[in-house]
């Protein structure tokens, strides 16, 4: 399987199955609609007739002759090496889990996936006798793994903070006698941050997700407070100044976009201007009939955006002056391991989500679906059939997704995403596969130009 596209003056053929990307000149670009999987050592006679005219036979020859050496060297209709492990896929020992703090937020953001705070459910914080339980549990469950993952997810964590402290300092005593080694992020608002908590966050967490919009009037129109006003003036201050205390290493400023922000370049750049070097704003899913939705009337105007954002950080990384977008990061001569290429995140089988009240979730975009939980901490109960059905859950069970070129770059999609929109793990969100296809382009487009100049 290839895909081919023109993008920003490069032409782009990727080899689906072995990843090798080709920057190819406008002719082998187009003898490439003559290629197939069963390449012959002679250029067919349609494509000397088609394409001899206007670039001489000769040429013609010459480009496919350099084709058929990369389908020989199996880099181009490669054979699909992956498929055989989607039948060895098991469930695995947990590794992370989502604890869901607090479900209550001091933030009243329209968009918001869980319900404004509190997911459906009431609003409630989470003690620290479950979340300790919960720790508990995922020790218990991780088996062979000494490297477990926590992230502090809410609502907002930080109206919950003696509870984030003390399960911190709890799992850390658990380290040496049970050979594990935790590492915590957590997701904020920025709101309640203070030098306390700062310092805490700064010591203790891997990893920092800071929310905001964009700019003032893009992040204020959508993220407001109980009592109506915008946060923008109430916690920029404060991400730089946790910024700057880690050394501007391992965070990253999450934004939204809507229908309200298609320009959405702006935002990003906006965000850089602060000083914010790591970035990611990400489209709203969410009902199509509400305002701020995007959907599918929107992705030219998406599609264009994103192209120009890539053009910009492409001119900036130039100039040594660039900043990292987190759709954009790719990387070509590694990646993931098969097993990530095949099944995307581990929602389900080797992460879960667990409420205040100790019920485990798939994950954290599962809470409060029916049907979907698997068990509880405080009971101990968990849902094996449910973790098997996760674990086997990959592109190959997936129809729409086995022929689709993006198949070892997005895995499928999200679950979460995919039941809520299709009704049906298996079935893929077709806005969501859209927009993650053109990013993938424009990321691929990004390391071709960056490639280049440094040859």
């Amino acid at each position: 399987m290839i895909h081919k596209y023109h993008l920003n003056g490069y032409y782009i053929l990727l080899d689906v199955h072995s990843g090798a990307v080709h920057l190819l000149d406008e002719l082998s670009f187009l003898l490439a609609d003559y290629l197939s999987p069963q390449m012959p050592p002679e250029c067919p006679v349609d494509a000397l007739r088609e394409l001899g005219g206007k670039f001489g036979e000769q040429s013609v020859k010459e480009a496919y002759s350099e084709l058929y050496g990369l389908f020989l060297a199996g880099e181009l209709y490669s054979p699909d090496e992956y498929r055989p492990f989607a039948d060895r896929l098991v469930a695995s020992p947990l590794k992370s889990m989502c604890l869901n703090i607090a479900h209550d937020c001091n933030l009243r953001c329209e968009y918001c996936f869980a319900a404004k705070g509190d997911f459906g459910k009431g609003r409630s914080l989470m003690p620290f006798s479950v979340a300790k339980t919960a720790i508990d549990f995922l020790v218990a469950n991780s088996e062979g793994r000494q490297n477990l993952e926590v992230d502090f997810f809410g609502g907002e964590p930080l109206m919950n903070f003696e509870a984030v402290r003390q399960t911190v300092e709890y799992a850390r005593l658990l380290e040496a006698d049970h050979g594990k080694n935790f590492r915590f992020t957590i997701t904020t608002n920025g709101l309640l941050l203070n030098p306390e908590n700062t310092e805490f966050i700064n010591k203790e967490m891997s990893n920092v997700v800071l929310s905001i919009d964009g700019r003032k009037h893009i992040n204020d129109k959508l993220r407001r407070t109980k009592s109506g006003g915008g946060c923008y003036d109430l916690i920029v201050d404060k991400y730089k100044a946790l910024v700057e205390g880690r050394n501007y290493d391992n965070y990253y400023v999450r934004g939204t976009f809507t229908r309200e922000n298609l320009d959405f370049t702006r935002d990003v750049l906006h965000l850089n201007s602060l000083g914010f070097d790591q970035i990611s704003v990400e489209p709203v899913v969410s009902d199509p009939e509400l305002p701020f939705s995007v959907t599918e009337d929107d992705l030219p105007q998406v599609f264009q955006e994103y192209e120009r954002l890539a053009k910009e950080i492409i001119s900036r990384k130039k100039r040594g002056e660039g900043f990292n977008f987190f759709h954009f990061m790719l990387d070509l001569a590694g990646g993931p391991c098969a097993i990530k290429r095949l099944r995307g995140c581990s929602c389900g089988n080797e992460y879960i989500c667990v409420t205040p009240n100790g019920d485990i979730y798939p994950c954290h975009q599962f809470v409060g679906v029916d049907g979907f939980i698997m068990g509880n901490v405080l009971t101990g109960s968990f849902d094996q059939k449910m973790k098997e059905t996760f674990s086997k859950t990959n592109i190959y069970c997936k129809p729409e997704c086995d022929e689709c070129w993006a198949k070892f770059y997005c895995s499928g999609g999200c679950n979460a995403n995919n039941f809520q929109y299709r009704k049906n793990l298996l079935s893929p969100h077709k806005l969501s596969c859209e927009l993650e296809k053109k990013r993938v382009e424009c990321a691929i487009m990004i390391c071709a130009a960056l490639y280049s100049r440094s040859e």
